[in-house]
């Protein structure tokens, strides 16, 4: 059972209320990052002087906004009964209501990879955002708009408009080694330009902090704090090796344990935001394992198991329609290589994965009663092809919306929907879906808002099923369904 008073947050956003007083690392200075030798001292000045320029203070803004809500009847008008002799007021109906929502403001960092101003963050300190306001080291400040985020690895690709900025130099995180110092730059607590040191405690860490992530992790114990989300991980050279993203704690500041995401994960999912607007992703198309957890949880239950390795990934399912069958894997195989490399866990298995695109190909070695197998496929994505996928936007579907009035509502007996005011060239139109049309849900999410709809179809656009399933009612009160492809 997992002990909850330990947990997991991401370094992230710091509220503006929140102040803190900061511990600062003083180093001596070097002009240049001296080899490392048995012993001997390392000098991080360089390091530091290198990396800070390139280092960005980020300010969130949302805006208050009204939101409808579904909430319980009263039908005593908040008549006092405490004993309920008069029925239970819950069980009267629910009704409308409009609230308004507060105005949030927090705080993180970003690093400057290129020099006409694209910045890399953590997609969970821009996510929801109105206004986003970059500061840089030299305090210049400036708009900032998101080109692309990506929630399965907590990455974002953001934008100023400004030329020749100091871009940091971007390292190969896979040669980074177990004990080799780091610093980790960015602004805990609003204490802009901050920088601690630390060491690589581990590599391609998983954690299990979300539910469909890929987790592939550098681990550090130089301190990470809220408001650090999105810094730059750097090695002695001052070159970026990872993306700071959450620490692991028991009072909710740093404890001895910081993660950051590789640049070998943040390269490929830059290069395809840039490019198609999303991930383009692939799936192996299994559950699995650590072998050597699989092993210990059999032990447990008191029974034997052998599988000719420590190491790799017990595969507990294989997907009928996916990449994993193609390559002939199995429930009980374990993965051991891939493209010849060693697989000693899962998360490393989800780094490899993760790197690949529809219509690379890929060679899977894998043990089956010991025996070792391989067999090189050519990787397929979710929707079964090899084509690229490019996340949709609202525009494909030819049509101009708003909310429901209180007027149709009355009329209709609704709480709920969007009405379409306009059909030109699109989806919609060759799917038969006229003007005047309420659309009430959408793949079995209600449609309350624009926003709402606009995340259905970014969401459908790169699913295995591009496709939205319409609900709604005619002004007539005639309810229709839909399906409305929005792939070609």
């Amino acid at each position: 059972m997992k002990n909850l008073s330990k947990y997991l947050m991401s370094a992230a956003t710091v509220l503006a209320l929140a102040l803190s007083t900061g511990a600062f690392l003083k180093v001596y200075a070097g002009q240049t990052p001296a080899a490392a030798v048995p012993g001997q001292p390392v000098d991080l000045t360089y390091a530091a002087e290198k990396a800070l320029p390139s280092v960005v203070h980020i300010r969130y803004v949302q805006n208050s906004k009204t939101k409808t809500i579904e909430v319980q009847d009263d039908p005593w008008g908040g008549f006092f009964d405490p004993f309920g002799f008069f029925g239970n007021p819950g069980e009267g109906g629910s009704r409308q209501q409009k609230v308004q929502t507060p105005k949030r403001e927090a705080t993180g960092s970003g690093v400057i990879i290129s020099q006409d101003g694209y910045i890399v963050t953590n997609n969970h300190v821009v996510e929801g955002a109105d206004e986003l306001t970059v500061t840089l080291n030299d305090n210049r400040e400036f708009s900032a708009k998101i080109i692309g985020t990506d929630k399965q690895t907590d990455l974002a690709l953001i934008k100023v408009n400004a030329k020749d900025l100091p871009a940091i130099t971007i390292a190969n995180s896979d040669d980074l080694k177990v004990g080799e110092w780091v610093l980790a730059v960015g602004n805990p607590y609003n204490l802009n330009n901050t920088v601690t040191a630390g060491i690589v405690s581990a590599k391609s860490r998983g954690l299990g902090a979300s539910a469909n992530g890929i987790e592939s992790f550098i681990q550090t114990d130089a301190a990470i704090n809220p408001g650090n989300s999105g810094g730059a991980l750097v090695n002695t050279r001052g070159e970026l090796v990872g993306i700071n993203a959450m620490l692991y704690s028991q009072t909710g500041s740093f404890s001895g344990y910081g993660f950051a995401i590789p640049t070998t994960i943040m390269n490929k999912v830059v290069a395809d935001i840039k490019k198609y607007g999303s991930v383009q992703r692939v799936q192996l198309g299994i559950t699995g394992t650590d072998v050597l957890n699989h092993i210990n949880r059999l032990k447990d239950q008191g029974k034997d198991a052998d599988f000719g390795t420590n190491d790799g990934v017990y595969v507990n399912s294989v997907s009928e329609d996916g990449n994993g069958m193609e390559a002939g894997l199995k429930e009980g195989d374990v993965i051991v290589k891939v493209d010849g490399k060693p697989i000693n866990k899962m998360s490393e298995l989800q780094e490899v994965i993760n790197a690949k695109r529809p219509g690379d190909k890929i060679t899977i070695g894998y043990l089956r009663n010991k025996k070792e197998y391989s067999k090189t496929i050519t990787l397929k994505n979710a929707q079964g092809n090899t084509k690229p996928i490019e996340q949709a936007d609202i525009d494909v579907l030819g049509a101009q919306f708003r909310p429901v009035t209180k007027a149709i509502m009355d009329q209709l007996s609704i709480t709920y929907g969007l009405e379409v005011l306009k059909v030109s060239n699109g989806a919609l139109k060759d799917a038969g879906i006229n003007r005047g049309f309420i659309i009430q849900r959408v793949n079995e999410t209600a449609m309350k808002s624009i926003d709402d709809l606009q995340k259905e179809v970014k969401k459908a656009s790169v699913s295995k099923d591009p496709v939205l399933y319409i609900q709604g009612v005619y002004p007539t009160g005639k309810k229709a369904y839909f399906a409305v492809p929005i792939s070609e």
